[in-house]
């Protein structure tokens, strides 16, 4: 009689290929598309809707606009960040960086020293979004604020670090109302954050 590891043994198994940092940058560098590292697993980034683009695009202008004259710089999308205790690259929706930027030794396109992330959730990333990755910047030195966009629905997570280890956290859904961005001292319209985004409820269009 064939036992049910037997009959499980005849099945192919994928097993992941893993890869150094130094032959996932090797290959990204050369790619258009963009991937994730995580920890020698390389992961394909899918492409973003009109809503999650809306989103970043108007977080962005806000920022930008908002931050002229100080010391402190955003970036959307492209800008690759290496977390080392995570061994973790990726692509925050947008990064805010004080002060002068902190590249990866020998490296002229990849940072290091975020203040600020935002992220505009989707339905494939949330889950990672919410655990795994919030886990992985949290690792960071001198990373204090999180900010998670539904795009949706009108709703918005977001985490401020108070003490070592510690977070507070507050949600936002409300239209008349601003996110209080409090490492960089902004405050942003949830309105203005959402601002001709659609969404969809039961096949009927709500702008």
């Amino acid at each position: 009689m064939v036992s049910q590891i037997e009959i499980l043994a005849t099945f192919p198994v994928k097993i992941p290929q893993q890869y150094s940092p130094a032959e996932y940058l090797e290959m990204e560098v050369r790619s258009t598309d963009r991937h994730e590292y995580r920890d020698g697993e390389i992961v394909l980034m899918t492409g973003a809707t009109p809503n999650h683009n809306r989103i970043a695009r108007n977080l962005c202008t806000a920022m930008t606009i908002g931050l002229q004259g100080r010391a402190l710089e955003v970036f959307v999308a492209d800008q690759r960040l290496w977390i080392d205790q995570a061994n973790l690259y990726t692509y925050p929706d947008i990064i805010v960086i004080e002060g002068a930027l902190e590249l990866q030794p020998e490296r002229k396109d990849t940072v290091m020293n975020p203040v600020l992330i935002v992220e505009v959730l989707s339905k494939s990333t949330q889950t990672y979004d919410r655990g795994d990755k919030f886990a992985a910047y949290r690792t960071i030195p001198g990373f204090q604020e999180y900010v998670l966009v539904d795009q949706y629905s009108q709703h918005i997570e977001h985490y401020f670090k108070t003490s070592d280890k510690k977070w507070d956290f507050q949600e936002y859904d409300a239209t008349d109302i601003v996110l209080p961005l409090k490492s960089i001292d902004l405050e942003i319209a949830i309105a203005y954050i959402y601002e001709k985004v659609e969404f969809v409820i039961a096949n009927i269009k709500i702008k």
